[in-house]
């Protein structure tokens, strides 16, 4: 199965759980993205300080859409996971790590994810400023 791990989780990402979830020794490439909480953006007049995540109820069956349209006919593996919830500066919001033969592939899935992930997934954020202004953001925001 090409889908290793899709989840839309409260509980902080881990990592370690996406490497390992997509381990396998037939497998010459990995990679993994970590997308962070910044402290800041470019529209914001002051630091951001946390973002709040919501998600539609059918987020996660669309991260499983999304995953297997991205790997398409490659042999990839994938973990991927979004967090929802409120995130303070550097925690993670989103992980997609892909394992493939080889190393074109594995970036390319990751790529087409990620870009799918921000664009397509039914998740909104909220971002909170130190001024203590906030900014929805729509879908893939």
């Amino acid at each position: 199965m090409t889908i290793r791990l899709a989840q839309i989780s409260t509980e902080p990402l881990d990592v370690d759980a996406h490497r390992a979830a997509v381990d396998d020794p037939r497998m010459g490439a990995e990679i993994t993205f970590v997308g962070r909480v910044r402290d800041n953006d470019e529209d914001a007049a002051t630091p951001v300080v946390a973002l709040e995540y919501s998600a539609h109820p059918d987020a996660e069956k669309t991260l499983r859409t999304l995953i297997a349209e991205a790997v398409g006919e490659t042999d990839a593996i994938v973990a991927a996971s979004h967090r929802i919830g409120r995130l303070e500066v550097g925690e993670a919001a989103v992980i997609v790590s892909v394992a493939s033969g080889h190393r074109g592939v594995a970036y390319d899935v990751s790529r087409t994810l990620i870009e799918a992930i921000k664009h397509s997934l039914p998740i909104w954020k909220r971002q909170i400023e130190a001024d203590g202004a906030t900014v929805w953001k729509g879908l893939g925001g």
